[in-house]
């Protein structure tokens, strides 16, 4: 069983299991990402998602057993169909979605990480930009967030040299959200998470969508959207909801509707 998935409180998470190789990624595994963020999408019961890892690490990047295999997928299929799609879904399910990075993530596990909406990692953690150890390129969207999140010199840098970033360091690099004590880790990631499922959803995935598109438009164009998003989120039940709430003086009862 490739993931272990758990869904209470609004919050599903979904853990890689293969800790006997650092939870690396084969193709049985990537499909059953893919698969887990769709049914995450679809259930209007999931208002928040977890990825993290089972075991010691988050995840190691490629199964390089299965990347040299003769009889495995050529490397253009492991990005294009493996890497990809799980990028792709990350960003565009309208619903927070948040990297609890439990130990070191490297390679592809680094990028996925910072593909989240949210990371939030041990203090024990590490991430590793292992592409150049082995003479590839960062893949899985890290030449794309990376830079855009640390700048140009400091992405290179780590690019180029593959070293580790502590996840200390990684929140002083504003690399990540928070790095917090081993051992409030996954009180905190979930406290952290049920908070977020309890709020206005379709607001939050809207709020994304905007940002996402940040990257790309100028400002006018920003704007528009803005103006058009805005008209969106303010036809849901969550807006009517918190605007009463307020009027009320009382705690709004979101439904992420």
């Amino acid at each position: 069983m490739e993931l272990i998935i758990n869904l209470n409180n609004g919050v599903c998470e979904i853990k890689l299991n293969r800790p006997q190789v650092f939870n690396s990624f084969n193709r049985d595994m990537a499909i059953a990402l893919q698969e887990a963020l769709d049914s995450c999408e679809r259930n209007d019961e999931v208002r928040a998602i977890i990825i993290t890892g089972e075991g010691k690490a988050f995840c190691a990047g490629q199964d390089l057993a299965e990347a040299v295999d003769p009889d495995g997928p050529e490397l253009q299929d492991i990005v294009r169909d493996h890497y990809n799609p799980i990028i792709e879904r990350i960003r565009n399910i309208e619903k927070p979605v948040i990297a609890a990075v439990n130990g070191v993530a490297a390679g592809a596990g680094a990028n996925i990480a910072l593909a989240c909406d949210v990371t939030i990692a041990k203090k024990s953690a590490s991430f590793i930009q292992a592409f150049s150890k082995i003479g590839l390129i960062p893949d899985s969207g890290g030449t794309f967030f990376l830079p855009r999140i640390i700048g140009m010199q400091k992405a290179l840098a780590l690019m180029f040299t593959g070293d580790k970033v502590s996840a200390e360091q990684a929140e002083q690099l504003n690399m990540i959200y928070k790095a917090v004590d081993d051992d409030a880790f996954e009180s905190e990631v979930l406290a952290f998470s049920e908070t977020i499922a309890a709020m206005p959803t379709r607001g939050l995935g809207l709020t994304k969508k905007a940002v996402n598109e940040s990257f790309t438009n100028n400002l006018t164009q920003q704007l528009a959207l803005e103006e058009t998003l805005q008209t969106e989120a303010g036809e849901t039940y969550d807006f009517r909801e918190g605007v009463n709430a307020f009027l009320e003086k009382r705690k709004p009862v979101f439904k992420g509707e």
